[in-house]
């Protein structure tokens, strides 16, 4: 199946909107495991254990892994994904954007050597940049476009002179994943929680685009604010699928010996969360 059929299965088959950011931090990690790195796969293994019926796609964030040399245990725990939830798709969260031809073995190291589902990428290098990851069938790439994080606005919502309307950068970014750089249907693109009326103008430019939206949980978004926003019916009634993260309010809902079963209870609530608001 490609991506999108990945996630629309696990979504429908799990009733949910909700992604599992993995996010390992060895210092947080709770009783025997706390500052061993070389657990790092068990705690993000309990993670999806506890979870795995509860979302519609897991996201391993690369660099938590590469500051504590834990690939391999990167590895490990995408094949384990691959075992216990083969329905539900993996998202490597990596933020890449180079040049083409390192740009090729970004998308081999992510689609090859971790066996990713879909990865996140910068566009900021142009299109020759996203395009190797394009070639893959099948395999998704979402764009950062309006992130959640406070410096986002230093660039994305500054006008862009010369270009039809003056649409800010992430207007015009979020134009090209919807047109001419959506080649075959793969794209989608990041949009920040923090920022639930910029999630409805993303929404509004690329009705049909899958949207990636972190900055629930502990970055403060709204849950019901981003679900609205992010599921505005077009003409059709139809909107495309929004996938909303959490990561550190679920991993580390608890300190103690109950940390699985607190994970479970923290996504089990913004899942029904987030459900709820879709029916308002």
């Amino acid at each position: 199946m490609s991506f999108l059929e990945q996630l629309q299965q696990a979504g429908t088959q799990n009733q949910s909107m909700l992604c599992v950011g993995l996010d390992p931090e060895p210092s947080r990690f709770p009783g025997a495991l706390n500052g061993r790195s070389v657990r790092i796969y068990d705690f993000c293994a309990a993670m999806v254990d506890a979870t795995l019926d509860l979302v519609c796609a897991f996201k391993p964030q690369i660099a938590y892994f590469a500051a504590h040399r834990a690939e391999a245990q990167l590895e490990q725990l995408i094949a384990h994904i691959r075992r216990v939830a083969p329905a539900v798709p993996v998202i490597l969260d990596a933020k890449r954007g180079d040049i083409g031809s390192t740009a090729e073995q970004y998308a081999i190291e992510a689609f090859e050597r971790y066996g990713a589902d879909a990865v996140t990428l910068s566009p900021f290098m142009g299109f020759d940049s996203v395009e190797p990851y394009l070639k893959r069938h099948g395999k998704g790439a979402f764009l950062l476009c309006r992130t959640s994080n406070p410096g986002g606005g230093d660039l994305q919502t500054r006008r862009l002179a010369g270009v039809d309307g003056t649409p800010m950068l992430f207007e015009h970014l979020a134009r090209l994943a919807q047109g001419p750089w959506n080649l075959n249907g793969q794209l989608g693109l990041v949009v920040g929680a923090t920022y639930p009326a910029e999630i409805a103008r993303v929404r509004e430019i690329a009705p049909a685009l899958p949207l990636l939206i972190p900055g629930i949980g502990a970055q403060g978004g709204d849950a019901r604010a981003t679900v609205q926003a992010g599921l505005r019916r077009n003409a059709q009634g139809v909107s495309g699928p929004i996938i909303v993260n959490s990561s550190r309010a679920i991993l580390y809902a608890s300190a103690g010996a109950d940390y699985a079963q607190a994970a479970r209870d923290s996504a089990i609530s913004s899942r029904d969360l987030l459900n709820s608001a879709s029916t308002v």
